[in-house]
C-alpha cells in the first residue's frame, strides 16, 4: 500500500471512528483493521486523532467508546517502537482517564482502557507503574479497573513488574480489609493468584532477570498475610465464583509461604480445599488450586501431608472416576489436574498411594475402575523411576480389571497396557496375559447395534483400539520384538483368536521382515524345539486348516500373505488345494490321521458357525485322503456321519463333501461305511409299545437320507476315474434309489421337500463324473431313463405346490377387495399376523412376503398403523434374510400409504421413508428412528404395547429389536406419554417373568429408566404401589433406576425427604380383651425402605451414595429406630397395584421383617460408601441383629456409633448435622436411637454440642431457634458433668452453651454462662446447678415447666442406669428448688 497523504489520512481516519458504532459485529471489525493499517503508516497521526475523537465526544455511548479504545489498543500493540514518548505519555493519561472516570464498574469500557495501559506497559512500565500507583494510595480502596490492570500487567510484564510487588503489595494488605463488596474481594484475590504466578515465574527464570538477587522471602510475609484474610474470611463466601479465584490464589500463594507458616496451615487448607468439590459444581480451579498446595507441601518436604492422605486419596479417586465431556474443555482441565495432584503425591509416597490405587482396582464399580486405571497408566508414564520396583506388583494386580466386562473398562485396561508397553513391563513374568488380552480383543465380534450413550465404547471401537495398539507394538516398541516374535505365531491357530487373523498376520509380516533384514538366527522357527508353541494339532485344528501354511514344521513370513488374502475372499477351493500339497509335502500318514482324529473333535465347537463348520468337514475329507490306517478312516468317517446335525442343509453339503474327498483315496472303505451307515440304528425310529418311545421321527429319518443321497454324489464325484463305473450301479445308484422315499409326508409338506433337492444335486454331480469317464473308456448308461425320471416328478410336485400358494393369495386378496377398508384390512392380517413369529423360517417368509402383496396391492387408509408396524419392525432384524427384507419392504408401503393419509401427493418422496430402500440393501443396522419420526401420535400407543409383545418374540433377533424400537420410540416421544406410564410398567413387570434372553432384560432395565428421565414421579409412586415384599422382578426394576447416578440422586433425595416426614407407624390395638397397643408399619415407608435398598443394589449409585451419604445414612438409622418391635399390617397391600400378584399375609410374615428391610438398607448403603471396615467390624460383633432386637437395639446402635467414629471419622460431622432434628422428634424410639448413636460416641457428642454452638450465631432473635435452645438446655447441663473431658472442658460444651446464652433470654443467665464457663477454669457444679435454677425459675416463667417435665423423664432412666450417677445428682438438684417454687 502506498503511502497516504496526511489530509486523506485524517479524512479517512475521521470517516472511520465515525463508522465504529455500526451495530454489525462484523463492520466495527472491519473498522478496527482499517484504522490500524492506517495506524501503521502513522501512528502518532492516528493516535491523535482517536484521542481527540474521544475527548471531543465525551458523551459518546459506551459501545462507540469501547471501538475506539480497542483500535487505540491495536495501533499501540502494533507500533510500540515507532510512536514517540510524548504521544505515550498522553495515551497513558487517556486511558487512565477513561478507565477510572465511572467510579461505577462498566466492564467493557474499562477493561479496553486497561487493555491499553498493559499495552503500553510492556515497553513503558516505569511510566505506566507512575500513572497507575497515583491511583494506588495507602487507606483508600482503589477502583476495580486499578486492581485489575496492575494484575494484568503482572501476566504480560513479569520481568518489568515483580520489582514493584513488594511494594504493592505493602499498600495493598490494609485495602485487603476495607474491601466489603464481592466484587473487590474477586479482583484482589484475581491480583494476588497473578501476582504470585509472576513472581513464581521470575524466580523460575532468574537468569533471565534484571535484578537476580531476588528471593521468595522478599514476598513470605505480605504473602502470609494476605493468606489470612483470603482463607479465613472471603474463602467462606456463598458466592461460587469468589470462592474459586481466592483459592486459585491460596494455590499459588502457597509456594511463597514459609515453610514452618505452610506446615502451620496445612492441616486447615488442606480439608478446606477438599471441600471445595462438594461446594462448587466446577471443579477444575480446586483441583489446580490442590495440586499447587501438594506441590508447595512436597517441595519443603512437609511432615503434616502424611496426615492428611486418607482424605486426600478418597477425594481425588472420587474426581478421576468423575466422567468427562470432551464438549466441556473444564471436565478434561480437571482430570489432568487430578492425575498431576497423583503424579506429586507418588513422589512422596509412592508405597501408599500404590497400595491404594490397586486396591481400588479390585472394585468392580466400572467409573471406580476407569479412574483407577487412569490413575495407574499416568503414574507409570509419569514416574518411570519410582514405578521400577512396583512392576511385578502392578502387573499381579492388572489381572482382575483383565476379566472385567465393561468395555469402557477394558478400553483403559488397553491403554495401561500400551504405557506398560513402553516401559518395559511386557517383558517380564505375566506379560504374555497382557499380550493376550490384545490379541482377545483384535477378535472381538461386531456388535451390531448403534450405541444410545455416548460415552459407550463398542466393540467395534475397542477392537480397532486393540488393532492399533498391536501394530504400535510391532513398530514402534522395538523391546517388544523377541516377546511378540514367536507368541504371535500360537494365537493363529486357536479358533477363539479367528476374527484376529488380519492384525496378527500384518504385525508377523512386519516382525518377520524386521528379523530378516537383520539375518536374525531366530527368524526361522522350529515348532517341535521346546518352549515353542504346543504341537500344532493340539490347537485349534479348525484355523490350522483355515492357515494351512501352519502345517509344515517351518513357518516363513510369506505364508501370512497367503493367509491374508484367502481370509478377505473366501477362496475355500484354494485353501483345500494348498492343505492337500502341504499334506503330500509332509508325507507322513500317522501324523495325518492326528490330525484328522483331531479335526473330528473340533465339530461341535462350530455349531455356531455353519459355513467354517462346513469347511472342516472337507478340511478332514482331505486330510484323510492322506491317511494309512483304513481302521481309522472308518472309524472318523463314522464320527463324522453320526455326530452331524443333518437337519441344516449346510452342514448337510459339508458333511457330503468332506466324504467325497475322503472317497477319492479309500473308495471301498467309504461306500462300505455308507452302506453300514444306512444299516444301522440312525433310522431306527418308532420303538417301544405302541410307538410312544421314539428315538427318531420320520423327519429326521428323512434328513438322514438326505445325507447320504447328496454322500453319494460327491463320492461319485471324486471316486478314481478307474473305479467308478463298476461300482456305480450296484453301490451308488442302488443305495440311493434306497433312500429316496415319497410317501412320508411331514408338517404338511411332502417329503420331497426334504430329500429331493439332495436327489437332484446328487445326479448332477453323478452325470458329471460319467461325463468324464466315458471320454476315455465306454460305458453302457442303462439306470439313465431312471434317473431322469426322479427330477422330472419333483419338478412336478414344486411347480404344483407354487400354483397353491398363489391361489392362496388371489384368495386372500379377493376376500380383502370386498371390504377394502382399514377393519378389512386387519381382519385378515390378523389370521397370519400369528406366523411372524413362527419357529419356522419359511412360515414366517411366507407371511411376510403375503402381507407385503396384500399392501402394495391394496393401498388404503387405515387406523391400525401401530399394530401392524408393532409386528412387522422386530422381523427386520430377523435371521431369515428373506423375513428381513419383505419386512422392510412392509414397513416402506405403509409408511408411504400413512404419508397419503396424511395429505402428500402419490409422488411425494419423504427422506427418512426412502432411506428405508437403503437400509433393506445392507439389513445389518435398521434405523428405528424412522418410525419414531413418522408414526402419527394416536398410533403410538398401539405400538409401543405391540412391542412389549415383541420382547418374548422366539427369534432372539427379534426380541432384540422389539427392545431397540421400544426404546428408540420412548427417548424420542415417551415425553407425551405420561397417563400410560403405570400401564406400560405393569407390562414390563410381566415381561420380565417370562424374558429369556439377557439382552432383552437388560434393554428392559433401559426402557425403564428412560420412562424415569421423562415422568420421574410417576414411576415412584408407581412402583412404590407394588405389593409389598417385591418379587424378584419389581427389584430388578428398582435396580434399574440406579443405573444413571443423576436419576438415582434424584430418587434418592425424594425418598430421604419422604421418610422424614410420613409417619413410620400407627399405634392399633391388636386385641380386644388384652391391654395395650401394638405397632404397626405404615406401608408407604417401609417401600420406600426397600425400594432405596435395591437401588443401593446396582454398582453404579456409588457416586449418588457417597454425595448422599450423611442424609442416606441418617434417614436409614432414623427409619431403623422406629421399626424396631413394629408389626407388618394384615393388610399391608390393601392399596397396592397388581391384586393378582398379592402376597399373601402368611408369606410376607415368614419372609418379611419390618426393622430387617432397614437394617439391610444400611449395611448396604455402608458398604456401597466403601465403608467395608465398618461393615466388617459389625458382621464380627453380629450388631446387625442386635440393631433388630428390641431389647438390644441400643447395645447395636452403639457398636455402629462406635464403628463409624474409628473407620469413619471425617464423615461424622456431616451426620451430626443431618441427625441433629431428629432429637426433638415427636417419636420416642427415634430419639432414642439418635441419641445411643450420639451419646456411646465422645467424637460424635463432641461434633454434634459445637454444631449447636456454631448454628446458634446464625440464629439468635428467631423464636424457632429459642425454642429449639430451651429444648436442648437440659442436655448440655447433663453434658456439663460428662465423663469425657474433651465434651466438657476443651472445645464443646461450654463453648456452646456460651454461645447460646443470649438466645435464651435471660441476662442473668447470660451473663452466669460468659463468667463461669471458660475452657481453663474450673467448675463447681452444685453451686452452678443451683445458682442457675433460681435464675431459670424467677426468669423464664414457663420455661421452667418445660425443664421440669424433661427432668422427669430425664430421671427415669437414669434411676435404671447404675452408671449415671451424675446425671441422677443433677436431677435432684434441678427438681428440689423447682418443686419448692411452684
Amino acid at each position: 500500500m502506498g503511502v497516504i497523504e496526511e489530509t486523506d489520512v485524517e479524512q479517512v481516519t475521521l470517516a472511520l471512528l465515525d463508522a465504529a458504532n455500526d451495530k454489525d459485529a462484523v463492520v466495527q471489525e472491519q473498522v478496527r483493521k482499517s484504522i490500524l493499517t492506517l495506524g501503521n503508516q502513522q501512528p502518532d497521526k492516528v493516535l491523535s486523532m482517536c484521542q481527540d475523537y474521544l475527548v471531543k465526544h465525551s458523551k459518546l455511548v459506551a459501545g462507540h467508546r469501547v471501538v475506539v479504545l480497542q483500535t487505540i489498543e491495536l495501533v499501540v500493540k502494533s507500533k510500540i517502537d515507532d510512536i514517540s514518548y510524548p504521544k505515550i505519555k498522553s495515551i497513558i493519561s487517556l486511558a487512565s482517564d477513561e478507565m477510572t472516570r465511572s467510579k461505577e464498574v462498566s466492564a467493557e469500557w474499562q477493561q479496553a482502557a486497561s487493555n491499553i495501559l498493559v499495552a503500553v506497559g510492556n515497553k513503558y512500565i516505569n511510566d505506566i507503574m507512575e500513572e497507575i500507583l497515583s491511583k494506588f494510595q495507602p487507606g483508600v480502596l482503589p477502583h476495580f479497573f486499578v486492581v485489575q490492570t496492575l494484575a494484568s500487567l503482572s501476566d504480560s510484564n513479569v520481568y518489568g513488574m515483580v520489582p514493584f510487588l513488594s511494594a504493592i503489595l505493602g499498600t495493598m494488605l490494609p485495602m485487603l480489609g476495607m474491601a466489603k463488596q464481592d466484587n473487590m474481594k474477586w479482583v484482589f484475590s484475581s491480583a494476588l493468584y497473578r501476582f504470585s504466578e509472576s513472581i513464581l515465574e521470575y524466580l523460575a527464570n532468574l537468569d533471565k532477570a534484571p535484578d537476580p538477587t531476588v528471593r521468595k522471602d522478599t514476598f513470605s510475609g505480605e504473602i502470609y498475610a494476605a493468606y489470612d484474610i483470603l482463607f479465613n474470611s472471603w474463602l467462606q463466601s456463598r458466592e461460587p465464583k469468589l470462592r474459586l479465584t481466592v483459592a486459585e490464589a491460596l494455590g499459588s500463594m502457597s509456594h511463597l509461604m514459609a515453610h514452618d507458616k505452610l506446615e502451620e496451615q496445612l492441616p486447615k487448607l488442606v480439608p478446606t480445599v477438599l471441600g471445595l468439590y462438594k461446594k462448587n459444581p466446577e471443579h477444575y480451579i480446586v483441583s489446580k488450586s490442590l495440586c499447587q498446595v501438594l506441590d508447595a507441601s512436597v517441595n519443603m518436604g512437609s511432615r503434616v501431608l502424611e496426615t492428611q492422605m486418607d482424605s486426600l486419596l478418597s477425594a481425588l479417586h472420587q474426581q478421576v472416576c468423575s466422567p468427562m465431556d470432551f464438549n466441556n474443555p473444564p471436565t478434561i482441565k480437571n482430570h489432568n489436574e487430578v492425575l498431576r495432584c497423583f503424579t506429586i503425591l507418588a513422589n512422596t509416597f509412592p508405597d501408599r498411594l500404590m497400595v491404594f490405587v490397586l486396591q481400588r482396582l479390585e472394585n468392580s464399580n466400572e467409573r471406580n475402575r476407569m479412574g483407577s486405571l487412569a490413575v495407574l497408566r499416568h503414574l507409570i508414564n509419569s514416574t518411570t523411576s519410582i514405578m521400577e520396583t512396583k512392576k511385578l506388583l502392578i502387573l499381579a494386580s492388572i489381572r482382575q480389571p483383565l476379566v472385567d466386562h465393561s468395555n469402557k473398562v477394558k478400553k483403559r485396561v488397553v491403554q495401561v497396557i500400551s504405557a506398560m508397553a513402553h516401559h518395559g513391563y511386557l517383558e517380564l513374568e505375566g506379560g504374555d496375559l497382557l499380550v493376550r488380552f490384545i490379541i482377545q480383543h483384535c477378535a472381538l465380534p461386531d456388535t451390531y447395534y448403534r450405541p444410545t450413550d455416548p460415552e459407550e465404547v463398542t466393540n467395534e471401537a475397542l477392537r480397532s483400539m486393540c488393532d492399533n495398539t498391536l501394530h504400535l507394538f510391532t513398530t514402534t516398541v522395538g523391546r517388544l520384538t523377541d516377546v511378540l516374535w514367536p507368541m504371535l505365531l500360537c494365537y493363529l491357530t486357536p479358533s477363539q483368536y479367528s476374527n484376529a487373523t488380519t492384525p496378527l498376520c500384518k504385525s508377523l509380516i512386519l516382525l518377520a521382515n524386521k528379523k530378516r533384514a537383520a539375518q536374525e538366527p531366530n527368524f526361522i522357527i522350529d515348532f517341535t524345539a521346546p518352549g515353542e508353541c504346543h504341537t500344532l494339532t493340539h490347537r485349534g485344528t479348525r484355523e490350522l486348516m483355515m492357515s494351512p501354511m501352519n502345517l509344515t514344521h517351518k513357518f516363513t513370513p510369506s505364508a501370512c500373505l497367503c493367509v491374508l488374502l484367502l481370509k478377505s475372499v473366501s477362496y475355500f477351493m484354494v485353501y483345500l488345494k494348498f492343505l492337500s500339497k502341504t499334506l503330500v509335502a509332509i508325507d507322513d500318514g500317522q501324523w495325518s490321521c492326528q490330525l484328522a482324529v483331531e479335526a473330528t473333535r473340533y465339530l461341535p465347537t462350530y455349531n455356531n458357525s455353519l459355513e467354517e463348520k462346513s469347511f472342516l468337514y472337507k478340511c478332514i475329507g482331505m486330510t484323510l485322503q492322506q491317511c494309512t490306517s483304513k481302521e481309522l478312516v472308518r472309524k472318523q468317517l463314522q464320527e463324522v456321519l453320526v455326530s452331524a446335525r443333518h437337519n441344516d442343509a449346510t452342514e448337510r453339503a459339508g458333511v457330503a463333501m468332506g466324504i467325497g474327498l475322503c472317497a477319492s483315496s479309500h473308495l471301498d472303505g467309504t461306500l462300505t461305511k455308507l452302506e453300514e451307515f444306512g444299516k444301522s440304528d440312525a433310522f431306527k425310529k418308532a420303538s417301544g409299545i405302541f410307538g410312544l418311545l421314539k428315538d427318531k421321527n420320520d423327519v429326521e429319518v428323512e434328513k438322514i437320507k438326505s445325507t447320504l443321497i447328496l454322500c453319494y454324489g460327491y463320492v461319485a464325484l471324486n471316486a478314481p476315474e478307474d473305479q467308478l463305473l463298476n461300482r456305480l450301479d450296484n453301490d451308488i445308484l442302488r443305495s440311493i434309489s434306497k433312500h429316496f422315499n415319497t410317501k412320508v409326508k411331514t408338517q404338511g409338506y411332502p417329503s420331497f421337500q426334504l430329500n429331493s433337492l439332495s436327489l437332484i444335486q446328487s445326479v448332477g454331480l453323478i452325470a458329471k463324473a460319467i461325463n468324464t469317464c466315458v471320454r476315455k473308456q465306454g460305458y453302457l448308461f442303462s439306470r439313465k431313463q431312471e434317473l431322469c425320471v426322479f427330477p422330472f416328478s419333483v419338478i412336478k410336485r414344486i411347480a404344483l405346490y407354487t400354483d397353491t400358494f398363489s391361489a392362496l393369495h388371489e384368495l386372500l386378496r379377493n376376500v380383502l377387495a370386498r371390504d377394502l377398508s382399514p377393519d378389512g384390512l386387519q381382519s385378515v392380517f390378523k389370521h397370519i399376523e400369528g406366523w411372524l413369529s413362527s419357529r419356522q423360517d419359511h412360515e414366517r417368509e411366507r407371511v411376510a412376503l403375503f402381507s407385503l402383496f396384500c399392501l402394495v396391492k391394496n393401498l388404503v387408509t387405515f387406523h391400525n398403523l401401530g399394530a401392524l408396524l408393532g409386528r412387522l419392525a422386530p422381523r427386520c432384524t430377523d435371521p431369515n434374510p428373506g423375513v428381513r427384507r419383505a419386512a422392510i419392504d412392509c414397513i416402506y408401503v405403509l409408511l408411504h400409504i400413512q404419508l397419503r393419509y396424511e395429505g402428500f401427493s402419490l409422488d411425494y418422496k419423504d427422506d427418512s421413508v426412502e432411506g428405508l430402500l437403503t437400509v433393506r440393501e445392507k439389513l445389518n443396522d435398521p434405523d428405528h428412528s424412522i418410525i419414531s419420526k413418522r408414526l402419527p401420535q394416536q398410533q403410538l400407543n398401539t405400538l409401543i404395547f405391540m412391542l412389549f409383545e415383541g420382547l418374548v418374540d422366539s427369534q432372539s433377533n427379534c426380541s432384540r429389536a422389539s427392545s431397540v424400537v421400544l426404546n428408540t420410540l420412548l427417548k424420542n416421544r415417551g415425553a407425551g406419554l405420561q397417563d400410560l406410564v403405570p400401564e406400560m410398567l405393569e407390562v414390563l413387570h410381566n415381561r420380565l417373568q417370562v424374558i429369556g434372553e439377557e439382552q432383552v432384560k437388560v434393554a428392559v432395565a433401559q426402557s425403564i429408566l428412560i420412562l424415569a428421565t421423562q415422568h420421574l414421579q410417576t414411576v415412584i409412586t408407581t412402583l412404590i404401589s407394588y405389593p409389598l415384599p417385591f418379587d424378584s422382578w419389581s427389584c430388578e426394576m428398582w435396580t434399574a433406576l440406579g443405573a444413571d447416578s443423576t436419576v438415582a440422586r434424584q430418587i434418592m433425595e425424594m425418598i430421604v425427604e419422604k421418610l422424614n416426614v410420613i409417619a413410620p407407624f400407627v399405634d392399633k390395638k391388636e386385641f380386644m380383651l388384652k391391654p395395650g397397643m401394638t405397632k404397626v408399619a405404615t406401608s408407604q415407608p417401609l417401600a420406600m425402605t426397600c425400594a432405596l435398598r435395591e437401588m443401593m443394589m446396582n454398582g453404579n449409585t456409588e457416586e449418588a451414595v457417597i454425595s448422599l451419604f450423611p442424609q442416606l445414612f441418617s434417614a436409614l438409622l432414623v427409619r431403623m429406630g422406629s421399626s424396631v418391635g413394629v408389626q407388618l399390617p394384615k393388610d399391608i397391600n390393601s392399596n397396592s397395584i397388581g391384586a393378582d400378584r398379592k402376597a399373601s399375609g402368611k408369606t410376607i410374615a415368614v419372609n418379611f421383617d419390618v426393622c430387617g428391610v432397614a437394617v439391610e438398607a444400611l449395611r448396604i448403603l455402608l458398604a456401597r460408601a466403601h465403608l467395608d471396615a465398618v461393615v466388617k467390624v459389625l458382621d464380627q460383633d453380629s450388631a446387625w441383629d442386635k440393631m433388630k432386637d428390641s431389647q438390644q437395639h441400643t447395645a447395636g446402635v452403639t457398636l455402629l456409633s462406635r464403628a463409624m467414629a474409628k473407620h469413619a471419622g471425617p464423615r461424622l460431622p456431616m451426620i451430626v448435622e443431618s441427625l441433629c432434628p431428629s432429637l426433638n422428634n415427636i417419636y420416642e424410639c427415634q430419639r432414642i436411637t439418635v441419641t445411643a448413636f450420639f451419646s456411646e460416641n465422645d467424637e460424635i457428642r463432641c461434633a454434634s454440642i459445637m454444631l449447636l454452638g456454631n448454628l446458634s450465631k446464625f440464629g439468635s432473635g428467631e423464636p424457632v431457634f429459642k425454642d429449639q435452645i430451651h429444648n436442648v438446655l437440659v442436655s448440655l447441663l447433663l453434658h456439663l458433668s460428662d465423663p469425657n473431658a474433651q465434651v466438657v472442658k476443651v472445645s464443646a460444651c461450654k463453648y456452646a452453651m456460651r454461645v447460646c446464652a443470649p438466645v435464651v433470654g435471660s441476662e442473668q443467665i447470660t451473663a452466669m454462662f460468659q463468667n463461669h464457663l471458660h475452657e481453663e477454669k474450673g467448675l463447681h457444679y452444685g453451686e452452678f446447678i443451683n445458682d442457675l435454677i433460681k435464675y431459670i425459675v424467677s426468669n423464664l416463667g414457663q420455661i421452667s415447666l418445660l425443664v421440669c417435665y424433661w427432668l422427669t423423664n430425664v430421671l427415669i432412666k437414669c434411676l435404671c442406669n447404675i452408671h449415671t450417677f451424675p446425671c441422677k445428682s443433677f436431677c435432684n438438684l434441678f427438681l428440689y428448688p423447682t418443686r419448692s417454687h411452684f
